[in-house]
């Protein structure tokens, strides 16, 4: 069931027609971004097919599982014992420790539109920028904001949602939520996201991400561990599996020279 986004988009919220200028309800003045989407496909090498053990838990895993389960189920047991004042002041907390909320839209073309939200905010906000970022022929359009995965729709129509802050639905200090639209021709992916020209014009290419590869060569450099001193005669390094394999011989020669040579 679509979210009317008419009722979503508050009266005294005007939004953002222009970049660089958007001011939606109480968030912050500040501009926001428009990335384009990806040129091509981003490609990237096949994985290696893993066999059916590997999808076998092990005792471990199911260990692990378990005490997991059982902590959440102790939270959730737990919660309603907790006093009001240090609800309040968790919640605090977290907004002292996150005042603002990064969220990104991203339509069915992979376009972006990012935005920086106080996150104290509802979700209404945010559904107020997106619609005055949008055509004209396509704001009366009713779209729904989601995550996934899990799949979770964010609608101004559900109490669960239209009341909490984006800090109390999990959105701060970033999030990234789809976009679907009630008229499913506009959702294919290769149909341009339907923004107002002077905002489309304004996109930039998105940042690329760091390759697999670096971030592997670079996890890997700093776990590498610090390189010993010991060393040969010539100069090279001994292997630790060669000085531990060096100990068990000399010692067992020594046993054999006691041995054949027994004290008087």
């Amino acid at each position: 069931m679509t979210e009317n986004s008419q009722s979503s988009t508050p009266t005294q919220d005007s939004g953002a027609s222009t970049p660089g200028s958007s001011s939606v309800g109480d968030a912050p003045a500040t501009e926001f971004k428009v990335y384009k989407p990806p040129n091509s496909p981003t490609t990237s090498t096949p994985l290696e097919e893993l066999p059916d053990s590997y999808f076998t838990p092990s005792p471990a895993d199911l260990k692990a599982a378990q005490a997991t389960l059982s902590a959440r189920t102790r939270s959730l047991v737990d919660a309603p014992l907790q006093v009001r004042a240090q609800r309040e002041a968790a919640e605090k907390s977290k907004r002292d420790r996150w005042p603002n909320t990064t969220i990104r839209v991203r339509f069915s073309d992979r376009t972006q539109l990012e935005k920086i939200f106080s996150s104290t905010d509802k979700i209404r906000s945010v559904y107020a920028f997106v619609r005055s970022s949008l055509r004209d022929d396509v704001k009366p359009i009713k779209f729904i904001l989601y995550q996934s995965p899990p799949k979770r729709d964010l609608k101004v129509s559900d109490p669960n949602v239209r009341d909490l802050s984006l800090a109390q639905l999990q959105l701060a200090p970033s999030s990234v939520l789809l976009l679907r639209f009630e008229d499913e021709s506009l959702n294919g992916t290769n149909v341009p996201a339907p923004l107002l020209p002077s905002i489309a014009a304004s996109a930039i290419e998105l940042p690329k991400p760091p390759s697999a590869e670096a971030e592997a060569r670079k996890v890997e450099k700093s776990a590498t561990p610090p390189t010993t001193t010991s060393s040969t005669s010539t100069g090279k390094k001994i292997p630790k599996w060669l000085k531990a394999g060096l100990s068990t011989r000399l010692a067992l020669l020594a046993f054999r020279f006691s041995y054949s040579f027994p004290e008087k």
